[in-house]
């Protein structure tokens, strides 16, 4: 793989091998369990490298995914065995973040990657052509493009598929011979690229897209399905919003925010009762909004106040800093949202002790 032209610290995200590069080596030093061929490591260290821990030498190995260490193991047992990996959830649930750091684990790339759209063409999974070479001498190796999927087949690394489901359904199946046969036929060359051992899939899927592009069952068989729940507590969710809203911050130069834990704990708690339709003592039901509130617009709406508290204000995160945020989040559909949203501030957060402050502030924004 050519190495990205900017790898110093003026990217704005790098990628996880390059993020997290020294818990990887130490892990790799300390990992001395039977690895996969050309495995970084062994699944018991991806599994940990995923979970977070301590190595003996003290190094501490950050949490990627919290979240069932069961989950983990399926998926990472999964890669290591020949059928691909799809990780189904709703939007929100780290899909993509645990499918770029499995990647970044195994093979140590998770640059590898498809990213499926209605308009991803065939070219994208199988190869295409540098139409250059092919008019001024043919088709030949050389003129040909190979695609992600390919190159991970080559060369024995994990390849990425991203929302599987948006892929048009006949774009979609170019991968069933490559996932059951191993290997990518090329009839303009009379020739075919067979996958080597290390060589495996992970895709993702979004389970609110069911009916966009549903896939095959020929082609759902090749694929153990590992599916991510949402936090199973408060205080699962509150942690990883913590976690990640922390380390955005950080990679912005943002200042950590003193006592921003307290509007942390908040916007966790309106999204998810108004995800469940209930409140957190079950005395209330509410009405849910049409839009996912999940965990990762939890993490957009904290880091924008953490953002307009660091430049618009005294560097302390407050409820006026979140309520703008939260607003948007809530509100997708104008009419329904807003009268549902309205109706939570006055009989929830209106009557809820030490909530008086992020009422006002959610009521100014509302008006």
């Amino acid at each position: 793989m050519t190495a990205p032209e900017n790898t110093g610290a003026e990217v704005l995200r790098p990628h996880a091998e390059v993020t997290f590069a020294h818990e990887l080596t130490a892990l790799a030093a300390a990992d001395d369990r039977p690895r996969p061929e050309r495995w970084k490591l062994s699944p018991w260290a991806v599994a940990m490298y995923l979970q977070g821990g301590a190595l003996p030498d003290g190094t501490v190995i950050t949490p990627k995914y919290v979240g069932p260490r069961r989950i983990v193991e399926v998926a990472v047992s999964t890669l290591a065995t020949d059928r691909a990996l799809l990780l189904l959830g709703v939007p929100g649930t780290a899909k993509t973040w645990v499918s770029e750091h499995l990647a970044a684990a195994v093979s140590g790339d998770s640059t590898l990657l498809v990213q499926g759209t209605a308009g991803t063409p065939e070219e994208a999974v199988r190869y295409g052509w540098n139409y250059a070479q092919l008019l001024a001498h043919g088709p030949s190796r050389d003129a040909l493009v190979p695609s992600p999927v390919m190159r991970a087949m080559a060369d024995g690394m994990t390849a990425r598929v991203e929302e599987l489901t948006r892929i048009p359904a006949d774009v979609q199946d170019t991968l069933i011979t490559i996932l059951s046969e191993k290997t990518l036929p090329i009839p303009e060359l009379g020739q075919e690229t067979q996958a080597v051992r290390g060589f495996n899939l992970i895709a993702t899927a979004n389970d609110r897209d069911r009916g966009v592009n549903e896939l095959s069952s020929a082609l759902r068989r090749r694929f153990n399905t590992v599916v991510l729940p949402l936090p199973a507590t408060a205080e699962a969710e509150v942690d990883i919003v913590s976690r990640r809203v922390d380390q955005i911050g950080r990679s912005l130069d943002l200042p950590a925010a003193p006592e921003g834990l307290d509007e942390i704990r908040r916007v966790v708690t309106v999204f998810r009762e108004l995800r469940g339709g209930v409140t957190d003592d079950g005395r209330t039901k509410v009405k849910s909004p049409s839009g996912t509130l999940s965990t990762a617009e939890a993490i957009s709406v904290v880091t924008n106040g953490l953002a307009l508290a660091a430049h618009f204000g005294d560097g302390v995160l407050r409820p006026a800093d979140v309520a703008a945020g939260l607003l948007g989040a809530v509100v997708r559909d104008p009419a329904a949202d807003r009268v549902i949203w309205q109706e939570y501030l006055e009989t929830v957060v209106r009557e809820r002790d030490g909530w008086q402050g992020f009422y006002r502030a959610c009521r100014e924004v509302s008006v």
